[in-house]
């Protein structure tokens, strides 16, 4: 006796940007010292694209591993390598400000070029600012793993089976939720800070001089509370 034929729930992806929120359309009191509009509006659109390319492959969803591609585009790889680009580029921009800074110093100090090598920063140091502007994914990271509970689900659901189709719709909201409070977790990194002094583990500013920019102050402060000093 044959099995019955299981007709399987179309996955619909959902519209993401209200989820997004401050991604998308940001609420702050403060410039940013370090300017990363153009990577956050990067982030916005990679998602976006995420969201069209998975409707996209939906529509196709008669044609062999469619279904798979949905999938595919909206699931965990496709969110990590979003973000994690996102936050590299992030962190080479501080590091650049920071050395920007550091060397106008030098300048106002006439510094050497030899000594002020030694002043800027290590790779390590700049990988630490790139790990410090992600500690604040860990709940994106949980999203995450939800997401692949229930897309596996979604993957095999019937059209008996609303339940899993919906949980992994709101599974992709979760994470879209989940990325706009990592990225607003990192905000306050690259934020002027107007009260934190320069440390002096590195023998920085030189000659006892203390730049007149507060946000450079921040910004040195915020490296070496890495620990990467």
């Amino acid at each position: 006796m044959s099995q019955p034929l299981k007709l399987l729930m179309p996955l619909r992806v959902p519209e993401l940007a209200p989820s997004l929120g401050r991604i998308i359309v940001p609420r702050r009191l403060l410039d940013p010292w370090v300017p990363v509009d153009d990577i956050r509006e990067e982030l916005a659109t990679r998602v976006l694209e995420l969201g069209g390319e998975g409707r996209a492959a939906a529509a196709r969803e008669g044609d062999g591993d469619a279904r798979a591609r949905v999938l595919e585009v909206t699931g965990r790889r496709a969110w990590a390598a979003s973000w994690d680009h996102a936050v590299r580029r992030a962190g080479a921009r501080v590091a650049d400000a920071l050395e920007a800074e550091i060397t106008r110093t030098a300048r106002q100090v006439r510094l050497p070029r030899r000594r002020l090598r030694r002043h800027l920063l290590s790779n390590a140091e700049k990988r630490a600012i790139v790990a410090r502007l992600g500690t604040g994914g860990g709940p994106f990271v949980a999203a995450l793993d939800e997401l692949e509970t229930t897309a596996a689900r979604a993957a095999d659901a019937s059209v008996l089976e609303k339940e899993a189709h919906a949980a992994w719709q709101e599974s992709l909201r979760t994470v879209a939720r989940r990325l706009e409070a990592a990225w607003l977790a990192s905000r306050p990194r690259w934020t002027r800070s107007a009260n934190a002094g320069i440390p002096r583990s590195r023998g920085w500013p030189p000659g006892g001089h203390r730049s007149g920019r507060s946000s450079s102050s921040g910004f040195l402060s915020l490296l070496y509370s890495c620990g990467s000093a």
